[in-house]
């Protein structure tokens, strides 16, 4: 995967982030991504949602103050 966008949430204990697959070059719009997390403490990373999106959409995926929510935006394109 390429990732972007590494989050820490508000008690230090965890990382979310956006992953592209590798085959996808820079960070552009309209691609499937993954949402990832994982632990500051180690241990590899695991998928919470996958979704469409990309440049300008998820860029910025927020914690809850209280570290145990996370809020993203997906979105798909609808051809007219």
């Amino acid at each position: 995967y390429n990732d972007w966008f590494a989050h820490p949430s508000p008690d230090g204990k965890w990382i979310v982030f956006v992953s592209y697959d590798k085959s996808v070059q820079g960070h552009p719009p309209n691609k499937d991504v993954v949402l990832r997390i994982m632990s500051t403490s180690g241990g590899g990373p695991r998928i919470i949602a996958t979704l469409f999106g990309g440049q300008g959409t998820i860029n910025v995926p927020s914690w809850s103050p209280d570290s145990k929510r996370v809020a993203f935006v997906s979105y798909r394109l609808v051809e007219p």
